[in-house]
């Protein structure tokens, strides 16, 4: 546990001191500096390795000061406003951050603007309204008294999102950060020039850190401090637009964009929602944009010696991992910032030969929810226990090369249990970089699918942090998953309909009716339902969670309803009859775990279809868990899914029971509180207490069983 390196801690100048001690505690063989930070002379000599953060958009104010037209853009749709006459004045930014945000009103930018009947669902004409540019006011005329009204325009961001929270969070007192849009040709050489000129005069770097390449994801604040975050969607393309943009792609697609195609009723094109063809097209347009003119970038370090890492956050729009033209940039290794067990799957799954986690807590004063770090009434020693507990659980199933943190270092300074604390983590993940570099960890024979709209293009995620989503099923299961030793992929429909059932033992559809996650309209092909059935029928299973395969227009709402033995009544079915049953105790139901009939985004009431449904928990007389046969295989149904120790122990049991696996087998833990992970090259078995609590477990193993005892959150390495 004493091996050195696979760390990056964060320096600081002015407390040289300080950072090359820690340095030294935590056995960091990186430096590296922050948003705000810089490495002095006696820090970047100090023999370490070099990171360098480099946001290519930003930081360049002089230069965007003098091309204003050449600023990143938005679409922006004012909320529905309700005409009381003829005439109505809309206000364009009154319900938007003026420190974000600033009109376009050219001429180009105006031939997308656009102005709607909402009432109607009506766009209006051209002429049916006007722009005052000095009150930045839209006036429409002919409306229909009582009727809402929106517009929709093209804004300049003047303000980067990522420095602004920082701004804002740390109470700096700066110049705000602007960003430049390098879909302009002038852009894209001044950045080319640009990042020669900083390559030649950083030669201690030894790592570029893009953090990440051109396009934020959509964080949109309002003008009222109680209603501050407007939208966000970490998985959103709306910050990529402007006019020249939407030139190009018309002309290489043969068809134009609309406002309406961005800002869709106000709704914004959410993650979370099945993607429209407008959509797909745009992400591939933005995508190939972002790695062509990426590599470049990436070219230029290289041809100065150093590495180039990229920063799988913040400003990564275009940047998909799973996408197939990722390794064309060729980056050097992916850093990926980390509150949970999946996020940390997302980055080890990644084609690129280094994957670095990003830990949480940022050295920062406050947390992402505001709630006091680094401050008085913080305790990171805490949070950053509670948060490898996490991301340990991903880590015993699958490496990554290296861990470090970010921020101030200064931070630190009176708070000695959190540096004890990192010194641990950093211990602990060395060792189980070494058994994983021995051989891979032993899992089950069960083969897991999670089954989306968006496939393997979203493996590992959603559209947000774990803390960002927490009412959504799907993210949730994918926190569970990223520990168990299962063997998961991610498919999306086209794949079902191509053959990927091949190599499936379970199938997993989660989320709520018209969602991504449960499928939308996808469920309204009639072949994709049949080959799923007959995958079931010959002796698959399907695990289905919420609102699983629902579509309307149908006999059933979940097209799946027969291999279930579960539907939902939407509230058409109030006049039948129900199946009567009885809670069935079982096995595969650990002690403490639920399945709660609540869901924010249901429609109706599960109810049963057959008599040969098992119930095997029930919430309000209502089942929330249930087993039913369908010809070879089964369907499994859950109401809802919420992570929990010993809901993830019920997963886990569900998914061997469905591939006809012992769920109290070999390298198991019988206690839903703790986990292990077998590793047979190094002969060693790691179990991992997952709790606050001491903890007491046995695990079987070929050769008799073994017991352990566990502190809390406590990591035991057994040799058998």
């Amino acid at each position: 546990m004493k091996n050195a390196g696979m760390f990056t801690m964060p320096g600081e100048s002015g407390y040289e001191a300080l950072t090359l001690e820690l340095a030294k505690r935590w056995r960091a063989d990186v430096i590296r500096d922050s948003d705000g930070t810089t490495l002095s002379d006696e820090i970047l000599d100090a023999g370490y390795g070099i990171y360098s953060t480099v946001c290519l958009i930003r930081d360049h104010n002089e230069w965007a000061a003098a091309h204003p037209d050449e600023l990143q853009q938005t679409f922006l749709m004012t909320p529905p406003a309700a005409a009381e006459s003829e005439t109505l004045a809309v206000s364009l930014l009154e319900s938007f951050f003026a420190e974000q945000f600033a009109v376009n009103d050219s001429e180009e930018a105006m031939a997308y603007w656009q102005v709607w009947d909402r009432t109607e669902n009506r766009l209006l004409s051209r002429e049916s309204w006007s722009y005052e540019a000095e009150s930045g006011t839209v006036t429409v005329s002919g409306c229909t008294p009582y009727h809402t009204y929106t517009v929709s325009f093209l804004a300049y961001r003047i303000w980067e999102e990522i420095s602004m929270y920082n701004h804002t969070t740390n109470h700096w007192d700066k110049e705000h950060l602007m960003q430049i849009d390098p879909i302009h040709p002038a852009a894209q050489e001044y950045l080319r020039g640009w990042m020669r000129a900083w390559c030649e005069s950083h030669p201690a770097t030894t790592v570029v850190r893009f953090t990440s390449m051109f396009y934020n994801f959509v964080w949109i604040w309002g003008a009222d401090v109680r209603c501050r975050n407007l939208f966000t969607d970490w998985a959103s393309y709306d910050f990529t637009v402007s006019p020249r943009a939407l030139r190009l792609f018309a002309e290489r697609y043969g068809y134009s964009l609309t406002a309406e195609d961005f800002v869709n009723k106000g709704r914004l094109h959410v993650t979370h929602m099945p993607p429209t063809k407008e959509k797909l097209d745009w992400m591939e347009f933005v995508n190939d944009f972002v790695v062509s003119f990426g590599r470049e970038l990436v070219s230029i370090v290289h041809e100065y010696g150093k590495q180039a890492y990229v920063f799988y956050d913040d400003s990564w729009v275009g940047v998909e991992p799973y996408g197939k033209r990722f390794p064309e940039f060729g980056f050097d290794g992916l850093i990926k910032c980390v509150f949970s067990g999946y996020e940390a799957r997302l980055c080890a799954g990644a084609d690129v030969p280094v994957h670095e986690l990003r830990l949480h807590p940022y050295l920062f004063p406050v947390g992402l929810g505001g709630a006091p770090t680094f401050m008085e009434g913080g305790n990171p020693a805490l949070d950053a226990k509670q948060y490898w507990n996490s991301v340990r659980r991903a880590l015993l199933r699958a490496p990554v090369d290296r861990i470090g943190l970010g921020g101030y270092v200064h931070l630190t300074e009176g708070f000695p249990d959190f540096v004890d604390t990192i010194e641990q983590i950093a211990d602990e993940f060395r060792l189980i970089r070494s058994f994983h570099e021995a051989g891979k960890p032993w899992r089950a024979k069960t083969r897991v699918a999670v089954l989306h709209c968006w496939g393997s293009l979203r493996s590992w995620t959603l559209s947000g942090h774990f803390h960002e989503t927490f009412r959504n099923d799907l993210i949730h299961i994918n926190e569970a998953l990223s520990g168990l030793p299962l063997d998961v992929s991610f498919l999306s429909f086209e794949d079902v309909l191509n053959g990927a059932l091949e190599n499936v033992d379970v199938v997993i559809n989660a989320g709520f009716a018209g969602s991504a996650w449960s499928g939308g309209d996808a469920w309204k092909n009639p072949a994709l339902v049949a080959r799923l059935l007959r995958f079931v029928r010959e002796g698959g299973a399907f695990l289905g969670v919420n609102e699983p395969s629902a579509a309307d227009g149908f006999a059933d709402f979940f097209r799946m309803a027969p291999a279930l033995g579960v539907d939902e009544d939407t509230g058409d079915r109030q006049c039948h009859g129900k199946w009567e049953y009885e809670v069935e105790e079982s096995a595969l139901v650990p002690a403490g775990s639920f399945v709660r009939r609540a869901e924010p985004y249901r429609r109706g009431v599960p109810f049963l279809t057959d008599g040969k449904t098992r119930v095997l928990l029930e919430d309000g007389g209502v089942p929330t868990l249930t087993v039913h046969p369908f010809g070879k295989g089964m369907g499994i149904y859950l109401a809802s899914f919420e992570k929990t120790n010993e809901n993830t122990r019920l997963l886990l049991n569900l998914l061997l029971f469905a591939g006809g696996e012992a769920p109290d087998g070999c390298f198991l833990t019988d206690n839903a509180q703790t986990e292990c992970a077998w590793y047979p090259e190094s002969g060693r078995l790691v179990a991992v207490n997952n709790s606050d609590a001491p903890q007491n477990a046995s695990i079987r193993t070929p050769d008799g069983t073994v017991s352990v005892s566990l502190l809390p959150f406590e990591t035991k390495v057994l040799s058998i």
